[in-house]
């Protein structure tokens, strides 16, 4: 039995993968187990680790430090990945307010937390770990954590996740507490909320609106399209124009006559000024356009050639080339105007209107291939990870502070990340994942690091909690989730008048709490809590990585 024995109890490779694949099984399954409605989630997996390190089951500590690093940088990076493409256009429009009203719950947070630091004198590692935990954010955590080793000579200090791991629970528990509050406090009626998101929503769900127009501004008679756009300074394209019966694919030195009819993609925005400059709307869709010219056609193709990627619509100059024009772009399920100076990237689904053939030779230019797509694109996401090591590993020296800081392997990670899914397609680097690598990627790694937190902590951990003050550290995280949500909610129901279904969202992303979204979600019958969720979620995200760390080197 020596072999079973140097298995459970010794450090070798076998031990570490076999105790690591345990924490982590057991975790999730029990993170499937729901209460009310409510799971902890991917959280039980911390929990499993800290109660087999508390019954001695332990790893070697060299390993378990790395595999906890590691894990962090897949989790952070592919985070960043996803949020990135949306982290500058989540500020416009209406996201402005409620970017600026999450951000408010953030630092009303790391207000209360160091407040509390000075009124408790528990030391701010420890209450960053609270903090952590009572907003239930795993990144700032790992954050602190890197800090602290840091600023110590790569010594970690236990008690950071022991006070994320008592806040957490309640933590979640007070996010949909304050959610419940906040229908109460306001006497919400829910059917009218829903009255008020559909009426909104109904008239901003296209982002591209599609209109026939008859040529009738003597203005612009005899005018080529690219003068036309010159004079109405509107965002919209000319696919197609029915001149003396025939129809013809609509270039920018198409000239339109009076008469003429020209099938427009604008935004709904721009469709007003659109019908009043170049003519009045008549009633033909797309149908009875194709039916016009049989051998003209509409078509989705998925751009999926690396070669591509990055570059603009004006640069592909597929009008000459192929005799074709491309009206839109849906990019993440949302549509774009096809402008000329439209950077094109890997995933996005073009609608070419044109012939068969011409088709067809467009294909064989963008690639219109699901199967290439699956496959990943492994050198850009090392880069990016050798990018942001680098990136967090820059010492960066301010006054008053005695330690340099460190974005650290959090902070550097997440940072180029965002940079390299925004910036990366116009140097025609291809950051493209699937939904399901990228998911997968980050699970793997908030599993790794979530175990080896346990696994490290669980040794004192019932010590802590009973003899360390650790039950007072329970009501502490309950304050700092409570206190900033109900202040800025009620701030925000009252003066800025937001949905309640929308400041659902708001709620459950300002503290990056995927159970909260889940229950808001389950409420609503509708997206308006996601799509306030991933509004203010990359900001938040980045905030709480970023104040974590700065707490911990400040103070």
């Amino acid at each position: 039995m020596d072999w079973f024995n140097e298995l459970i109890w010794g450090e070798g490779i076998a031990h570490t993968v076999l105790l690591l694949a345990a924490v982590i099984a057991v975790g999730l399954a029990l993170g499937k187990v729901k209460i009310y409605g409510i799971s902890l989630g991917i959280t039980f997996v911390l929990f499993v680790g800290l109660l087999l390190a508390h019954l001695g089951l332990q790893m070697n500590h060299h390993v378990l430090h790395f595999m906890k690093e590691f894990g962090l940088i897949l989790f952070v990076y592919s985070i960043g990945l996803q949020v990135g493409p949306g982290f500058f256009s989540s500020f416009k429009k209406g996201g402005i307010t409620l970017n600026l009203l999450a951000c408010g719950i953030v630092f009303l947070g790391v207000f209360t937390a160091i407040v509390l630091h000075f009124v408790t004198d528990i030391q701010m590692s420890t209450m960053v770990g609270i903090l952590s935990g009572a907003v239930t954010n795993t990144p700032g955590l790992g954050a602190a954590q890197q800090a602290y080793s840091d600023m110590h000579n790569h010594v970690q200090d236990p008690t950071i996740a022991m006070g994320y791991a008592v806040a957490y629970p309640l933590g979640v528990l007070g996010i949909i507490s304050s959610i419940i509050l906040m229908k109460y406090i306001f006497r919400i009626n829910l059917q009218k909320e829903t009255d008020n998101i559909n009426a909104v929503s109904g008239s901003q769900a296209a982002q591209v609106e599609l209109v026939s127009l008859e040529i009738n501004n003597p203005a612009i008679y005899n005018r080529t399209v690219a003068d036309v756009k010159h004079l109405v300074g509107r965002n919209f394209v000319i696919s197609r124009v029915l001149h003396n019966k025939q129809v013809a694919i609509a270039s920018s030195n198409t000239v339109l006559h009076e008469g003429d009819r020209a099938y427009v993609a604008t935004t709904p925005a721009d469709r007003t000024a659109i019908i009043a400059f170049l003519g009045r709307e008549v009633a033909m869709t797309q149908e009875q356009w194709d039916k016009l010219d049989s051998q003209m056609v509409s078509r989705r193709i998925m751009i999926s050639k690396s070669g591509v990627n990055g570059k603009s619509i004006r640069h592909l100059n597929l009008r000459s080339n192929c005799g074709v024009n491309i009206t839109r772009v849906n990019r993440s399920g949302v549509d774009l105007i096809a402008a000329p100076n439209l950077h094109l990237q890997m995933g996005d689904l073009v609608t070419v209107v044109g012939n068969e053939n011409a088709i067809k030779s467009v294909e064989h230019v963008l690639g219109n291939q699901m199967k290439r797509l699956n496959e990943p694109n492994l050198i850009p996401i090392f880069i990016g990870i050798f990018l942001g090591v680098l990136l967090g590993s820059i010492p960066v020296m301010f006054p008053g502070v005695p330690q340099p800081v460190k974005l650290g392997l959090a902070g550097g990670p997440l940072i180029v990340a965002i940079l390299i899914s925004i910036f990366g397609p116009k140097y025609h680097l291809v950051t493209y994942t699937t939904l399901s690598a990228n998911l997968m990627l980050r699970e793997i790694g908030i599993c790794l690091f979530l175990a080896c937190v346990g696994l490290d902590a669980g040794e004192k951990f019932v010590d802590t909690i009973v003899n360390g003050g650790g039950f007072a550290w329970i009501g502490y995280g309950f304050i700092i989730t409570l206190l900033p949500l109900l202040i800025i909610g009620i701030l925000a129901r009252s003066v800025y008048k937001v949905n309640y279904y929308t400041l659902m969202g708001l709620m459950s992303g300002s503290m990056t709490d995927p159970p909260a979204l889940a229950y808001s979600n389950a409420t609503a019958g509708n997206d308006a809590p996601a799509v306030s969720y991933a509004t203010v979620y990359p900001l938040t995200m980045f905030l709480r990585v970023l104040t974590a760390q700065l707490l911990v080197l400040f103070f």
